[in-house]
């Protein structure tokens, strides 16, 4: 099926590409690449508001127009009562920041109703010891880790996925450690890289973003660089060619906004860079 020269317009400067160059799109992908990636909250970046009084957090999150929020830590409610404060501010989960040893044994199980109950399909783990990136071997032997839970996961159609921390740009060789892991890894294994993190530690976010097409479902967004204030937009990343990777070839299903400068209020901070996501067509 061909598209209009208006359609492709549409799509943003990638696909216009494409069209000048006589490429023929399936209007499936089409609809697909043109629909908008919605933007999540991270809630770590408002932890000690979400400690204070998560009710008034996740309204005001949803108030500010954030279409969903990623949780790192439950802040002792159950899964019923996030689902139905979910519900309520009408709030999508689009992921849980989780520890390994929860997704290992009977905890998987435990693990899977939870986060089935407040409808997220996206298990991600948090954190791993840097002992993970010394060496190919290490890297191999928890590569195969999430290869395996990925398979369990599957059968209750989610996933699992790793997000960026600094440790993981450590070059073992030649290789960032995080692009070896996800070398190794299977294409259920979610690539959740963290374009502050991964720049500040000296790490090539668009470049891994590029070798492993399809893997970035979710997607941190925090800025690097600029002054202490800067929040997304107002640093030194080139969100420009980060957003053309995600809807182009990244697979990615959900912006997630993480802040964690100092400067300003958390609240404030977040609702910034939506406003500043906003302004670049987001």
């Amino acid at each position: 099926m061909f598209l209009s020269r208006r359609e492709l317009l549409k799509l943003g400067t990638g696909t216009a590409a494409l069209s000048l160059a006589g490429v023929r799109l399936p209007a499936a992908w089409a609809l697909t690449a043109a629909a908008k990636i919605p933007i999540g909250l991270q809630l770590y970046s408002v932890r000690h508001d979400c400690e204070k009084d998560l009710p008034h957090v996740l309204e005001a999150v949803a108030g500010m127009g954030y279409a969903g929020v990623e949780f790192a830590g439950y802040y002792d409610r159950t899964a019923e009562q996030l689902r139905d404060l979910l519900k309520k501010n009408g709030l999508k989960c689009c992921g849980t920041h989780t520890q390994l040893n929860a997704l290992a044994g009977d905890e998987l199980k435990k693990t899977i109703e939870f986060n089935q109950t407040i409808g997220n399909p996206y298990l991600i783990v948090a954190w791993m010891p840097d002992a993970y990136a010394q060496s190919l071997d290490a890297v191999k032997k928890m590569a195969a880790v999430y290869n395996e839970l990925a398979e369990k996961l599957q059968e209750q159609d989610m996933f699992v996925g790793y997000h960026a921390h600094g440790g993981d740009f450590k070059k073992i060789g030649d290789q960032f450690a995080w692009d070896l892991f996800f070398a190794h890894t299977n294409d259920r294994v979610v690539m959740q890289m963290d374009i502050g993190n991964c720049l500040e530690a000296g790490g090539d976010p668009l470049g891994s973003l590029r070798k492993f097409p399809g893997r970035s479902q979710t997607i941190h967004l925090k800025e690097a660089g600029g002054p202490p204030e800067a929040v997304v937009g107002e640093g030194d990343v080139d969100w420009a060619e980060v957003f053309r990777i995600c809807e182009t070839t990244g697979g990615t299903k959900w912006y997630i906004v993480e802040h964690e400068r100092p400067a300003g209020t958390p609240l404030g901070n977040v609702q910034r860079c939506l406003e500043n996501l906003r302004k670049m067509g987001k």
